[in-house]
């Protein structure tokens, strides 16, 4: 076995770039070393950047290893090089630090030695600090919680993006969920962005009462997709696209194309794969420069909708709630009576269960569409004992909202 090498010199854009310890092993089970992610960084750039670039920057730092925990340094190392820039940010607490901002692949590869793997700026450009450009929209399902409820909550929130005319771009989170990014024009602050955002939030719950949820304690959650407005507050940073996450698969946070959220997976996207797939489709947001939007149809919504509750004072320590509600779906119908019909076909089948059943353990969902309501009908089985809970079974009727409905924005077919 050959020795270990202590360090590799990249010649990137103009720049010697060091890599040190470029063998030591960052993925043990895919066997990806730290190398290999500078490359697939190297790879990816134009994608990344356009996510990353150009934005102040928290560096997440993984110096011991995928499965310990990461640091979070917001302060620029003071022997960084002259192709990184930096900017101040002023922080929410009354404190400051001078962040980087990395312009091109060379700071990619800077920032990937120090550790980082997944990439963390700020919704704002570095020649506008009080101005965000960037609606974060965070679709964080709770436990419990599968693709298909989270594909229902992304349309939800889509529609009522386009319902204030506001174009989105969605990417997997690299976890469970799912991120949509809005390009906005940097005309408000980070007050009125968070409030458009938490509005936002709290439309899509009333669209889609019982999937998705805008409230702030977990416990009120249940199985829910929690739309996540906080990441809009100041000093919040979410993983940006083609961020590698501290997961053993090495999964990437990937840039997708609407039509592909209700059939692709996150599991589906790792380093490996997302190499194949940008060398052979590009960036699915290579357009979002070019959809920036006003955050004014969203204010208007939030006169409208009046006061939203309190935040709480302090927030807990617990972590998410560890909900035990066990839900099967029935049926998706585009009609009410047809959803009674599908619940009565699926009670046939399980008399057992439905002696077993509680009135308010089903649940059928009126959804708003892109001009009418639709239905979901879902059972909690969670009155039903244990080895008589039947599993999800296929759809009695899988009608699909969205359907032939053309969307601003998408690319040409």
């Amino acid at each position: 076995m050959s020795p270990a090498r202590k360090e590799e010199i990249l010649e990137i854009d103009g720049h010697d770039v060091r890599v040190s310890s470029p063998d030591k092993v960052v993925f043990p089970d895919p066997g990806l070393t730290k190398l290999d992610v500078v490359r697939y960084y190297l790879a990816v750039a134009e994608g990344a950047l356009r996510g990353a670039g150009g934005r102040p920057m928290v560096l997440k730092r993984f110096v011991k290893g995928i499965d310990q925990e990461a640091f979070f340094q917001k302060r620029v190392p003071e022997n960084h090089p002259d192709f990184i820039d930096t900017a101040v940010l002023q922080y929410a607490r009354g404190t400051s630090a001078e962040e980087a901002v990395i312009r091109d692949a060379a700071g990619l590869a800077w920032v990937v030695n120090l550790g980082c793997l997944d990439l963390n700026p700020h919704p704002i450009r570095a020649e506008d600090l009080d101005h965000p450009d960037e609606l974060r929209i965070d679709l964080d399902p709770m436990p419990g919680v599968d693709w298909s409820q989270l594909v229902d909550v992304a349309m939800v929130a889509r529609e009522v993006l386009d319902d204030v005319g506001l174009v989105g771009w969605p990417k997997t989170s690299g976890s469970r969920g799912l991120h949509i990014l809005v390009r906005i024009a940097p005309s408000w602050d980070y007050k009125q962005l968070r409030l458009a955002a938490e509005t936002l939030a709290r439309e899509v719950e009333n669209r889609a009462p019982g999937l998705a949820t805008a409230r702030w304690w977990k416990e009120e959650r249940g199985e829910s997709v929690f739309v996540d407005f906080n990441q809009n507050a100041k000093d919040r940073t979410v993983a940006s696209a083609y961020s590698i996450r501290p997961l053993p698969d090495a999964r990437v946070s990937t840039p997708m194309d609407w039509d592909e959220v209700a059939v692709r997976r996150p599991e589906e996207f790792t380093v490996t794969t997302v190499l194949e797939r940008f060398a052979a489709i590009g960036d699915p947001h290579r357009g979002i420069d070019d959809a920036v939007g006003s955050l004014e149809g969203l204010l208007a919504l939030a006169t409208e909708l009046g006061p939203a509750e309190k935040p709480p004072r302090a927030g807990g320590a617990d972590g998410r709630r560890q909900s035990t509600m066990p839900l099967i779906e029935i049926a998706r119908t585009k009609t009410k009576p047809e959803a009674l019909e599908a619940l009565e076909e699926w009670k046939a089948k399980h008399p057992a269960v439905v002696s077993q059943l509680h009135p308010a353990d089903v649940l059928v969902d009126g959804m708003r569409g892109s001009s009418s309501l639709w239905y979901r009908v879902r059972v909690n089985l969670q009155h039903v004992a244990d080895g008589e809970r039947p599993p999800q079974e296929e759809l009695i009727a899988d009608y699909d909202p969205w359907a032939g409905k053309v969307w601003p924005g998408a690319a040409p077919g």
